[in-house]
């Protein structure tokens, strides 16, 4: 009877908060992409799995993949990961510290940089009384980066002893050299819900609808009215429903297991390029499975994506992977293609290390 009270509760929350949706959308617009620069995920051994971790995270990348998640602790745990996107032109990096807080509780911390840099701004070097480039026109060249930051303050408590809840606030920085900047806010809910062997996780994405506010710096295009000014504003990224489900099978008495996921996201931003899509509505599978041997060596593979190509045809995204573990440090790799239907950027080599720090 406790159980059924609690889940009703939690069901009239999320319901609520999900009927303000629409509510939000009015005055804004509502950007695609908004925060496009988050969803490819972060550790090398949740994306080898597909990115099916929502069900699975219980160390410091719960700080992105479910705040609940946290609540399983038991020591201090960090994590870091760097990966040169797209062929290298994006450079990703992914830093997180979460400790535990008594018995129940846990707090997190992770930053988040995704960027391109060294960017040639060339408007220097044209000569426009002439319309042709100035003498040696690489000396007039301006570089510059755009780069999206954020930043996560996270808590996870167990409620139940097979139940676990978790926020996080999150800041989102966007600056794209000297000529504009924005900043965005937003929180993240999630769940976990442990039974035997079954694995579920819920984690409702920018609940709150993140707004991103522009700024333009009118004096760096002053100089360039033939290039039109931007301008500035308010843009929405609407929430993301994400859903997730695994399978832990131990395997023998020496501490193998064989884990199976299966992820599911909810997008109502208007994103066409997935594979099932209706009006507003996008759906985002993912399923993914990985082979731990003794708690020492794991296989990983899995399909994060979905799409369709410029024809039309449905294409996946596969990853594969391995980790190993010596004592408390994990180190883990991924291979797959990270861009999606761009088939033409190329394939990436991710990896990642986690120090999980015991208390004396």
């Amino acid at each position: 009877m406790v159980h059924n009270r609690m889940f009703k509760r939690l069901f009239l929350w999320v319901s609520g908060l999900l009927a303000l949706f629409p509510m939000t959308t009015v005055s804004q617009s509502t950007a695609k992409y908004g925060a496009d620069f988050l969803s490819g995920g972060v550790d090398a051994r949740a994306m080898a799995m597909g990115n099916t971790h929502l069900a699975f995270a219980e160390n410091a990348s719960a700080t992105y993949w479910n705040p609940a998640g946290l609540a399983h602790l038991k020591n201090p745990d960090i994590g870091y990961m760097h990966a040169e996107r797209f062929g290298g032109i994006v450079s990703f990096d992914y830093a997180a510290l979460a400790f535990p807080v008594g018995k129940k509780s846990a707090f997190g911390i992770a930053a988040i940089r995704s960027g391109v840099n060294d960017i040639k701004d060339t408007r220097d070097a044209w000569d426009f009384e002439r319309d042709t480039p100035k003498p040696n026109p690489e000396n007039n060249f301006r570089l510059f980066s755009a780069a999206d930051y954020a930043f996560y303050l996270t808590y996870g408590r167990k409620v139940r002893e097979n139940l676990t809840l978790g926020a996080s606030s999150k800041v989102i920085r966007r600056k794209i050299g000297p000529y504009a900047d924005a900043w965005g806010y937003s929180l993240d809910a999630g769940a976990q819900y442990r039974k035997g062997r079954l694995r579920l996780g819920v984690n409702l994405q920018d609940i709150s609808t993140m707004l991103q506010t522009w700024s333009i710096n009118q004096d760096e295009f002053a100089d360039y009215p033939e290039y039109g000014v931007p301008k500035g504003g308010t843009e929405m990224v609407l929430p993301v429903i994400r859903l997730g489900s695994g399978y832990d099978l131990p395997i023998g008495d020496g501490g193998s297991r064989f884990l199976l996921g299966f992820d599911l996201d909810m997008a109502f931003d208007g994103q066409q390029k997935f594979a099932i899509s209706a009006g507003s509505l996008s759906l985002h599978p993912r399923m993914g499975a990985e082979y731990q041997i003794k708690q020492a060596f794991a296989l990983r593979t899995g399909i994060a994506n979905f799409s369709k190509n410029a024809d039309g045809d449905v294409e996946v995204r596969p990853m594969v992977g391995i980790g190993l573990k010596i004592r408390q440090a994990a180190i883990d790799y991924v291979f797959g293609d990270f861009s999606g239907p761009t088939a033409e950027l190329g394939n990436s080599h991710m990896i990642s290390v986690r120090l999980a720090l015991e208390r004396q």
